[in-house]
């Protein structure tokens, strides 16, 4: 008997889904969190022991910042060889990249793929907002670009003080933290390449 068209298709959602919240470094509770499905679902879905529903396939991948056919496509077409963001769109920020933090707010610019590498954020930083200290430490760079204030940065044990149009660049296997020391909000993008 073949096997039906449709079944390859169904079987790499879970797979998919897995590699989508592994970029940006979720946990099953934090996916299921922001989707608003049961962790448990999550973890079943992942391994192909549960076909998601159409709704719970809708909400993944918006909480994955996807669209649901990145989850279905049987096309085996190349993927864009760019990805546009929009003004008006924002994505979720990747879940490891000061998990700690305090006193910011924070949108996504970029979000890494199987192509694509690098994840950017867009952060306020309110005054004495901080990263908190259990920034993780991983292979990979960071490199920092303020807009507006200072943002006093820390890498192995050295200080940086990032003023409006600096920028800094580290390696993320080192110990690093940052500040808002000052009176007003910093703004600052944060563009983090995984080794």
């Amino acid at each position: 008997m073949s096997t039906p068209s449709w079944e390859p298709i169904v079987d790499a959602i879970g797979p998919k889904v897995r590699a989508a919240r592994s970029r940006l470094g979720l946990s099953l509770q934090q996916l299921a969190a922001r989707a608003d499905v049961s962790a448990a679902a999550v973890h079943k879905v992942e391994r192909g022991d549960m076909v998601p529903t159409i709704t719970t396939l809708l909400k993944l991948a918006g909480a994955l910042g996807q669209p649901v056919s990145a989850f279905v496509d049987d096309s085996g077409s190349e993927p864009p060889a760019a990805v546009l963001v929009k003004a008006g769109q924002r994505l979720p920020p990747p879940g490891d990249w000061a998990p700690a933090a305090l006193g910011i707010r924070v949108e996504g610019r970029a979000t890494a793929s199987d192509a694509l590498h690098a994840t950017a954020v867009e952060v306020t930083v309110e005054p004495g907002g901080q990263s908190g200290d259990t920034r993780p430490r991983r292979p990979g760079e960071e490199l920092v670009l303020v807009h507006e204030g200072t943002l006093t940065v820390e890498v192995a044990g050295e200080t940086y003080e990032v003023e409006a149009g600096d920028t800094v660049h580290y390696p993320t296997d080192r110990g690093h933290s940052w500040h808002n020391r000052g009176d007003g909000p910093v703004r600052a993008t944060w563009v983090v390449l995984r080794g």
